[in-house]
């Protein structure tokens, strides 16, 4: 098993370092090959460059700029991810990832002569997990729709392969949080990771 943990937290004291730092641990003593990329600390950049937009097509060129990401997400057969919720929805900086990485002939095929529609490219991972804290409660983002959370487990599950499992935990009302929650949220990632690498 290979996983690729994809962390996305500006502040190195936050929980969310904490929940990193659990779920490394537990990838290493299960014996699992990890490779971590921590965006803020590699300082990636976001936004996608016109430049990157006008060769989004050209395939295999496409690649060029992102190459290492693409490597490592090709080495891949597990993606962790581990972000804070913001406005319910994914950082800029890992959406950014997703925009600049996630690339036609990489991540998904393009409709052509014989396929209308979008195919799968990411056939290579089998596994993702989710593992974010959220400022606002579950109602809240229930109702407002959770599109963090749906951007990854549906949109990128779809170009995964078929029986692509997944694992989700949430640390809801994190302004709020307390000892406790945070305790009991490490204990909930740790026994989701389990499920998902077992």
């Amino acid at each position: 098993m290979r996983a690729l943990v994809l962390y996305a937290h500006p502040l190195e004291g936050s929980f969310n370092a904490a929940i990193r730092d659990q779920v490394i641990a537990q990838l290493e003593t299960a014996g699992v090959e990890t490779r971590v990329n921590d965006l803020y600390q590699r300082k990636f950049q976001a936004c996608l460059s016109p430049d990157e937009l006008s060769n989004y097509l050209n395939c295999p060129d496409n690649v060029d700029v992102v190459k290492s990401e693409v490597e490592d997400l090709q080495w891949a057969d597990t993606l962790i991810f581990i972000y804070p919720t913001w406005w319910y929805g994914l950082p800029a900086i890992l959406k950014g990832w997703l925009d600049r990485v996630l690339l036609p002939d990489v991540a998904f095929l393009m409709p052509d002569a014989t396929n209308e529609n979008i195919r799968p490219g990411l056939t290579n991972i089998k596994r993702i997990g989710v593992f974010t804290t959220c400022g606002a409660s579950r109602w809240l983002t229930f109702i407002v729709g959770a599109p963090g959370k749906r951007t990854l487990l549906r949109g990128v599950r779809f170009i995964c392969a078929k029986q692509c499992k997944t694992a989700f935990a949430a640390h809801y009302l994190m302004d709020s949080s307390t000892p406790a929650s945070r305790e009991k949220h490490l204990k909930k990632v740790q026994r989701s990771l389990a499920k998902l690498i077992s």
